[in-house]
C-alpha cells in the first residue's frame, strides 16, 4: 500500500497539459493566432504552472489575485499564496479580452495559448515594495521589472508543448512523478532542502540531521532555473548533488529531483512560496536556514533582509500551510569535538571555525580550491574548480558610465592598452560603435536606449562568462538598466565606474556639436539637457576628470582590478 503523504496545496495538482489525441489540431490552431513572446522567466512560469508546482493557481494571476497577492499574500478567494506569478506584456492591438494568443519561446516555438479573459494595469512601485520590501534597483527583481509591460494578461492556459530539457533528463521529475517516488517509499515525513548553491560539509550535516529529527526522508530539490546572477552554472551544481547522494546519503532516504524554477529572491515571502511548492511535491518539512533567498545587498550595502526573517515568517504560517519549519542557524565546525554545530546553540567559550558561502565563493573565484576537509567534500571543491580558473584568467567587465564627452572613451582606450600590456586579451564595447554595427536603427527614446544598453549588457556577459575581460562606454543614463546589466554580467565581475564631468564641461569639451544642437532643439532627447541622467549610488569607482588625466584615472582603475586579483 502506497505511503500516505501530504496532499497538494488546495487538495490536487493542477494539470494545463493538453492530451495527446487533441495536440495535432490545437497545434494547428496555435499556428493562425497572433504570437506573446515568453521571457525566461515566464517560461519557467508556465512550465510550472502545467504540472501543478503552483497549485491551486492555474493561469498566470489575474487583477483580483494580483492585487490581494500584493497586498496581503492571499489569492482572491483567500488560499495562501505568496508571490505574484504574471504575464506583463507590452500594448498591442491584439492584446484584447476575448482574444487568443499563442506563447511562444525566444525561438518561436509554440508552448501553449492562452484565452485572455483580463487585460490589466500593475503598479511597479507597489510591487516593489510590497512582495520585495524595497524600491532600490539594486535588487536583481526590482530591476528587471523595469522593463517589463505595464499591462498584464490573464486567462486560461492550455499547454501544448512543455520546454524540453536534455540535461539531467532522470532527474527532472514533475510533482505528480515527485509524489510517486515518495509515496513508494516508506516515509510519511519529507523534508525538502532549497538550494541553489553546492553543498558543503555543514549542508551535509544539516540535512542528515533534519531526517534523523523527522524519521524521515530528504528531498534534495535544487534549483535549476533562474535563480541569483553570478551563481554558479547548474550544470555543476547538479554534478555535485549527485556525488554527494551517490556516496554520502543513504539512498533510502534521499531523493534528488531538479526544479526549473524563476526564482524573486524576495526573501521571507520566497522562503513561503518555496515550502508551498514543495507541499505540492510531496514535502510537510522545509529547512530553512540563515539568508534564505536573498539577493545580497542594496545600493547602500546593507542586507536587503534580516538574517532569519524567512524563518520567522514561513514558521508565522506553517500550521496554515501543513509545512513545518526545521530552522537552523549558521553550521560551524567545532575542530576539538570534529562536529558541526548551529552557532545559535553553543554555549560559553567554545572553539568554531567556518566559512561563509560567501568567502567559500570567493575563494573558488580565486581558484583556491584547498578548502580545508572538513569545510567541503573532496570531490565537490574537484568540480568546482573546473568551472573557475584562477584570479587573473577569470572574466570582468568594466562599465564606464557618464555623459556625452566626459572622458569615458578615452579613459577605456587608455585602460584597454594597459590591460593588454599586463597579458589580458580585452573587448571593448564603446556606445557608439555598437550603435552602429549591433543597435542600427534604434533612437534615443528611453526604450531604445534600455534596448542599445541591453544588448551591450547581454554581449559583455557572455564575454565575461568564458573567463574574458570586456570594456564597455556607454552614457547608459538609466539606473535601474546600469543594474539590470550588473545582474547579466553578475555582481562581483561587474565594476561600474562612474566618469563625473560637469555637464558645463562636458558642453565646452564637445568635438561633435552635439550640446549645441540639443541646446538649440535640433536634437531631441539628449542626456544632460532634456532628458535625465541618473548618477550611481554606490558605484566601484567614482572618476573626477576635471583635475586629472584619463591615463591617471586609468591607472586608478588598473590599480583597482589589480587588487581584485583580475590581472597580476
Amino acid at each position: 500500500m502506497p505511503t500516505k503523504i501530504i496532499e497538494p496545496w488546495g487538495g490536487k495538482l493542477v494539470d494545463l497539459t493538453v492530451s495527446q489525441e487533441v495536440l495535432p489540431e490545437a497545434l494547428a490552431r496555435a499556428k493562425t493566432l497572433p504570437v506573446v513572446r515568453l521571457s525566461e522567466r515566464a517560461l519557467c512560469d508556465v512550465e510550472l504552472l502545467a504540472t501543478g508546482a503552483f497549485s491551486p493557481l492555474d493561469r498566470f494571476m489575474g487583477a483580483a489575485d494580483y492585487e490581494r497577492v500584493v497586498a496581503e499574500m492571499r489569492l482572491a478567494d483567500g488560499c495562501l499564496f505568496p508571490t505574484p506569478v504574471t504575464l506583463s506584456v507590452l500594448p498591442d492591438d491584439a492584446i484584447r479580452v476575448d482574444s487568443e494568443v499563442a506563447l511562444v519561446d525566444a525561438k518561436n516555438e509554440i508552448v501553449a495559448t492562452m484565452t485572455i479573459e483580463e487585460v490589466y494595469e500593475w503598479d511597479l512601485a507597489k510591487t516593489s515594495r510590497e512582495v520585495f520590501g524595497t524600491n532600490d534597483d539594486r535588487h536583481p527583481l526590482v530591476a528587471e521589472m523595469h522593463r517589463w509591460g505595464r499591462q498584464n494578461i490573464s486567462g486560461q492556459l492550455k499547454v501544448l508543448r512543455s520546454p524540453v530539457h536534455f540535461d539531467f533528463r532522470e532527474l527532472r521529475l514533475t510533482p505528480a512523478q515527485t509524489r510517486r517516488r515518495l509515496q513508494a517509499g516508506n516515509f510519511e515525513n519529507i523534508v525538502a532542502f532549497q538550494t541553489r548553491n553546492p553543498l558543503h560539509r555543514a549542508h551535509e550535516d544539516m540535512t542528515k540531521r533534519a531526517i534523523e529529527q523527522v524519521d524521515g526522508l530528504l528531498l534534495l530539490h535544487p534549483v535549476v532555473g533562474m535563480t541569483k546572477p553570478g551563481d554558479l552554472d547548474h550544470f555543476t551544481r547538479v554534478r555535485t548533488y549527485k556525488a554527494l547522494a551517490e556516496h554520502y546519503y543513504d539512498p533510502d532516504r534521499i531523493l534528488l529531483s531538479l526544479l526549473q524554477l524563476a526564482m524573486r529572491l524576495a526573501g521571507p515571502r520566497e522562503a513561503l512560496w518555496h515550502a508551498l511548492i514543495r507541499r505540492n511535491y510531496g514535502a510537510n518539512h522545509m529547512i530553512i536556514g540563515r539568508d534564505h533567498a536573498s539577493p545580497g545587498k542594496d545600493s547602500q550595502g546593507n542586507p536587503f533582509y534580516a538574517p532569519y526573517a524567512a524563518q520567522e515568517m514561513v514558521q508565522q504560517f506553517e500550521a496554515e500551510l501543513g509545512v513545518k519549519v526545521i530552522p537552523f542557524g549558521e553550521f560551524v565546525y567545532l575542530p576539538e569535538e570534529d562536529r558541526y554545530e548551529d552557532s545559535r546553540l553553543l554555549e560559553g567559550q567554545v572553539t568554531a571555525t567556518s566559512i561563509s558561502g560567501t568567502q567559500a565563493r570567493e575563494w573558488f573565484r580565486e581558484g583556491n580550491v584547498n578548502l580545508p576537509s572538513w569545510f567541503t567534500r573532496p570531490e565537490i571543491a574537484a568540480l568546482i574548480a573546473e568551472k573557475h580558473p584562477p584570479r587573473h584568467k577569470q572574466g570582468f567587465c568594466v562599465w564606464f558610465t557618464g555623459l556625452s564627452a566626459a572622458g569615458k572613451s578615452t579613459t577605456a582606450e587608455i585602460l584597454t592598452a594597459l590591460l593588454q600590456e599586463h597579458g589580458r586579451q580585452v573587448t571593448v564595447l564603446d556606445g557608439d560603435i555598437v550603435r552602429t554595427h549591433l543597435s542600427r536603427g534604434l533612437g534615443f527614446s528611453k526604450h531604445d536606449r534600455d534596448v542599445n544598453i541591453r544588448r551591450i549588457g547581454f554581449v559583455a556577459g557572455e564575454i565575461v562568462r568564458h573567463h574574458g575581460a570586456v570594456v564597455c562606454a556607454a552614457v547608459s543614463p538609466y539606473r535601474a538598466t546600469r543594474n539590470e546589466v550588473r545582474n547579466m554580467v553578475g555582481a562581483d565581475r561587474f565594476v561600474e565606474v562612474f566618469v563625473d564631468t560637469p555637464l558645463d564641461e562636458c558642453e565646452r569639451r564637445d568635438t561633435k556639436g552635439l550640446y549645441s544642437k540639443a541646446r538649440k532643439g535640433e536634437l531631441q532627447n539628449f542626456t544632460g539637457i532634456d532628458d535625465p541622467y541618473e548618477p550611481p549610488l554606490n558605484p566601484e569607482l567614482t572618476l573626477e576628470t576635471v583635475n586629472a588625466t584619463a591615463e591617471e584615472n586609468a591607472y586608478v582603475i588598473l590599480a583597482y582590478l589589480r587588487a581584485r586579483g583580475w590581472i597580476t
